[in-house]
């Protein structure tokens, strides 16, 4: 979406789409889940789970990082990454209102 077009919507509909954008592929979901099974982890942990090399699982992490779905702390020479709950709420709050809106409607 070019940058004029996105004017013509409220923020709450940017960032949603922004959000959604950052989640649209699989192994920006992997890493999400990853992350949801573990605490934290460090970079060298994610490119043991996932079928990827190193520099591309940073172009993930980086992608969901400038989204503030992830939130990273350094430690040393490493990167410890975790999921951000504030960031996650919102997601969970819109999918909430469309499943409520739903319960009602009928085709």
């Amino acid at each position: 979406m070019g940058i004029t077009k996105s004017e013509s919507f409220t923020d709450e509909q940017n960032e949603i789409a922004n959000l959604l954008k950052a989640l649209a592929n699989p192994a920006r979901v992997a890493i999400i889940q990853y992350l949801l099974k573990v605490d934290s982890c460090i970079c060298g942990d994610i490119v043991n789970e996932l079928p990827l090399a190193q520099p591309t699982i940073s172009q993930h992490l980086k992608e969901l990082k400038n989204a503030n779905i992830i939130q990273g702390t350094i430690e040393g020479k490493s990167i410890c990454y975790c999921i951000n709950p504030e960031t996650m709420s919102k997601i969970e709050r819109y999918f909430g209102g469309i499943s409520q809106k739903l319960k009602n409607k009928c085709c």
